[in-house]
């Protein structure tokens, strides 16, 4: 099985059965129309590989072959067992998509781009695949470099996207979670519980709460909130500037050029 049918059946699965989790025991009533929302946050991610496909001629693991080869990179360095290596490379690759992340939040230009993830006035597993395409471009753009850096074995980064897919949709999940399991699990991986905070329409929680894989960085950098203010019935979810308008496919597709930014971005207020 090569690493697209890797990736899209962990995909299609954690998609199915995030969906159905839903559907059976939703954590939170939805405020827009599910079909409506799911239409275009996957017309989303439909346009997004479309356009990586387009632009980038190299996967990310076809650039982890070719940096093996050429002995780039960190990793290469040192002659590490095979599972410290690999082991590594998921966790530095999965720092870099943390601190992009802030990255995102925190250049105006960019924030402008990751608005559109957090436009969504629900929360569900398919916001997950609410992210621009030009994000998504720009996202790949720093994953490769980052990859090259780091001399990451194509075994890792193959375990890293399989994870960064799968978990963006778990925790992204309107789903509810016992408080004691909850509790236990974010130790290692990020929860919906703990994600939902970030969605937050309240800015200083939205500036919160970084992390898609792993907890630990939040934690370690500040940025971590336990819960939302209002708790997670109360809370209100989205942006305040876009709060009573439904986003279809094309507008979401204009918002980085037409939206306001409202008070959102890192650092600088309106």
């Amino acid at each position: 099985m090569n690493e697209a049918a890797i990736r899209v059946s962990v995909f299609v699965g954690i998609l199915a059965a995030m969906a159905l989790w839903e559907w059976l025991a939703p954590r939170r009533p939805y405020v827009d129309k599910k079909p409506a929302r799911w239409f275009a946050n996957i017309g989303m991610v439909a346009l997004a590989t479309l356009l990586v496909r387009l632009l980038f001629p190299i996967t990310a693991v076809a650039t982890a072959v070719l940096a093996q080869e050429r002995g780039w990179g960190l990793l290469n360095l040192w002659s590490l067992p095979p599972w410290i290596a690999i082991a590594a490379a998921v966790v530095l690759l999965d720092l870099v998509i943390y601190f992009q992340h802030v990255l995102f939040h925190a250049v105006p230009a960019l924030w402008r781009l990751h608005m559109v993830h957090h436009s969504d006035r629900d929360f569900d597993a398919s916001t997950g695949l609410r992210f621009h395409p030009i994000e998504i471009a720009l996202s790949l753009c720093l994953k490769l470099a980052a990859i090259v850096a780091l001399g990451a074995a194509p075994v890792a980064v193959l375990i890293f996207e399989v994870l960064l897919n799968g978990i963006t949709i778990f925790n992204h999940g309107n789903v509810a979670l016992a408080p004691r399991l909850d509790r236990w699990l974010r130790l290692v991986v990020v929860t919906p519980e703990m994600h939902r905070v970030h969605h937050s329409v309240i800015s200083r929680e939205t500036n919160s709460n970084f992390g898609f894989n792993l907890p630990w960085w939040d934690r370690l950098f500040g940025t971590y909130r336990a819960q939302p203010q209002a708790g997670h019935l109360g809370m209100r979810i989205g942006l305040t500037q876009f709060s009573h308008a439904r986003l279809a496919l094309w507008p979401l597709l204009l918002l980085p050029f037409t939206g306001r930014t409202g008070d959102y971005a890192i650092g600088r207020r309106r």
